[in-house]
């Protein structure tokens, strides 16, 4: 029996099939999924999602959020999330020079902790879709 993956981002469901199993980026450490897992709710950090469908591998890399396995269904709520194999090289490459630009900017200020913290993530979530870009080759 397969898992059924749901991604959800505030714009748009991103990702809604049957898997295989995925592996998602967790506070906790990485955790795998497969079918009859327990059911589990972890907060999801900055990284990449492997995604094993139909034979193949998808990575899909994802910002923060929450993720839930209940049954055989994984949902997964994020801040974002992009599928590499659509993703430019030199886009990826100027978002993260543009990201790493804003978070030294922003610990040279006087900028509140959690504000901070989201320009880390988003750093961090550029950088996932380079890492995940190059698995995919």
């Amino acid at each position: 029996m397969p898992l059924f993956l749901e991604i959800v981002t505030p714009d748009s469901i991103t990702f809604s099939k049957e898997v295989k199993s995925v592996v998602i980026p967790t506070a906790n450490g990485r955790i795998d999924i497969l079918p009859k897992h327990i059911p589990i709710i972890d907060k999801v950090v900055p990284g990449y999602l492997k995604i094993e469908h139909e034979g193949e591998f998808d990575y899909i890399s994802i910002n923060t959020g929450f993720m839930e396995v209940y049954g055989d269904k994984v949902s997964i709520l994020t801040d974002g999330a992009a599928k590499v194999s659509e993703e430019d090289e030199q886009a990826i490459d100027e978002a993260i020079q543009k990201a790493e630009k804003a978070l030294q900017q922003a610990k040279d200020s006087n900028i509140e902790q959690s504000q901070l913290e989201q320009l880390e993530a988003a750093a961090r979530f550029e950088m996932a879709k380079k890492i995940a870009k190059n698995k995919i080759r």
